[in-house]
């Protein structure tokens, strides 16, 4: 069983000069920003009232909840800063060009589902496709040029890419769970961020009055303001096909709809045995650099309840219809690492695409070049975060009866967890017990090998 570093020496050292930065500046200088927000909504025409409270609540529940550490605290206001500033960018060259408020968003690829699913993997092959164009780290944090830069080089990917590196040095095992670079794609909650209403700070930091009140909030404005963000993208860069991803899109799939009403939605599936332990290990690494107390076992709790969620959401979307059939695409876990220029292929072909030789090839390229998708091999504890196998099996058994989910080998899992006999009791790899009342997903998986490659 991996044992995994959630901190540095070099993030001591870096918490020691943060703490001695704190002593010679009042940390709720957080204050100014929050009376800077209120100008920066209006300028954009956002809700004034909605940002401000989203950004209120954020920076209470920091204070109050989070235990930030100095570090954290130093962390928290670089984000916060440079949020607004590129709120104010954006605004500025929306005065300059109105016609940016025009681009057509069409019919985008969104990728969601389970965590720890091959989301990531999945856009990332998708990724290599000229025809396509995703959201990269840099684009999410610098999405315009400084405006007197000269040179044919843009410094931002770059730049970027060493604020991860330097991140990745405080939290040294980030890489095994989640490999990150500047030109990565990133996901959707990166935008979200700006008006202060994601579900990134929720994986980032422990807020749970934040998270309670996004919850009810809901997240059309968030979903709206994403929208806009691409807009400005889609400007510098051309019109080519998005591919998005991120699996909190399962919390806000009404307003997914509302925005973006042609959307293809990929929903990812796997064994939540599999997916709970790995998803709680990256939030913990996610969390430590920034905060003074880890509480694993929460982590746990807040994981399981959260992919209940989700797993509900999927199915009543799919029970209910609320996408046309035509729009959505299931996609098993392990259909896409053991074979996924075939699951590619039959993505391309229920969306009413066809896909370049030469673009599989470059797939195929990304594929050699990083075996398993660029992760390490893993292997997840579910006693650390305090996961009940028995409670998965019991909360999980709607959504693996109804997506026909396979149980993964459990390995080291199974060793350490004993008692554990497989998710809903089941002997076979296949769940083969009738599915919750109602009428049948609208399903538009294939049996693998039905597409040929060639």
């Amino acid at each position: 069983m991996n044992e995994f570093r959630t901190r540095s020496s070099l993030l001591s050292i870096v918490e020691g000069a943060a703490s001695l930065i704190s002593t010679r500046q009042k940390s709720p200088e957080i204050e100014t920003l929050l009376a800077a927000s209120s100008g920066t909504a209006e300028l954009l025409g956002l809700d004034r009232n909605d940002v401000d409270s989203a950004l209120g609540l954020l920076v209470r529940a920091f204070t109050e909840e989070a235990a930030l550490s100095a570090f954290g605290w130093l962390a928290a206001r670089w984000d916060i800063e440079k949020r607004l500033a590129n709120l104010r960018r954006l605004r500025e060259e929306e005065m300059r060009f109105p016609e940016i408020m025009e681009e057509p968003i069409a019919a985008p690829i969104i990728i969601t589902g389970s965590p720890r699913s091959g989301t990531t993997f999945l856009q990332t092959l998708l990724a290599e496709d000229p025809e396509n164009q995703v959201l990269r780290c840099w684009q999410a944090i610098d999405p315009y040029p400084h405006p007197r830069r000269s040179g044919s080089r843009d410094p931002r990917p770059p730049r970027v890419d060493q604020q991860l590196r330097f991140f990745n040095l405080l939290a040294p095992d980030l890489h095994k769970v989640h490999p990150l670079n500047g030109w990565s794609p990133q996901e959707c909650t990166e935008v979200t961020a700006h008006i202060f209403q994601s579900l990134r700070f929720d994986s980032t930091y422990h807020v749970p009055s934040y998270r309670k009140w996004l919850d009810r909030h809901g997240h059309l404005p968030a979903y709206r303001f994403h929208k806009r963000f691409l807009q400005h993208l889609q400007r510098q860069n051309g019109r080519q096909r998005w591919i998005l991803k991120s699996p909190d899109h399962v919390f806000a799939l009404g307003a997914l709809r509302s925005t973006y009403p042609d959307a293809r939605i990929v929903f990812m599936h796997r064994d939540p045995i599999k997916v709970l332990p790995s998803n709680a290990q990256l939030i913990e690494i996610l969390r430590a650099p920034f905060t003074k107390k880890i509480d694993r076992f929460q982590i746990g709790r807040q994981i399981m309840t959260d992919l209940a969620i989700g797993a509900a959401n999927m199915i009543e979307t799919s029970r209910l219809g609320r996408f046309p059939s035509s729009q959505v695409f299931h996609l098993h876990y392990l259909d896409l690492v053991s074979r996924p220029l075939d699951a590619i292929q039959r993505l391309y072909r229920h969306c009413g695409f066809s896909i370049k030789e030469s673009a599989r090839e470059q797939m195929s390229r990304k594929i050699a070049a990083r075996p398993n998708g660029g992760y390490a091999k893993n292997m997840y504890s579910l006693d650390r975060h305090g996961i009940d196998p028995d409670e998965v099996e019991q909360r999980f058994h709607d959504y693996m009866g109804y997506f026909d989910i396979r149980r993964e080998p459990t390995d080291s899992i199974a060793a350490e967890n004993r008692k554990y006999k497989g998710c809903c009791g089941l002997d076979s790899a296949f769940r083969t017990s009738a599915a919750p009342s109602g009428p049948a997903p609208q399903l538009t998986v294939e049996p693998l090998g039905t597409v040929p490659i060639a």
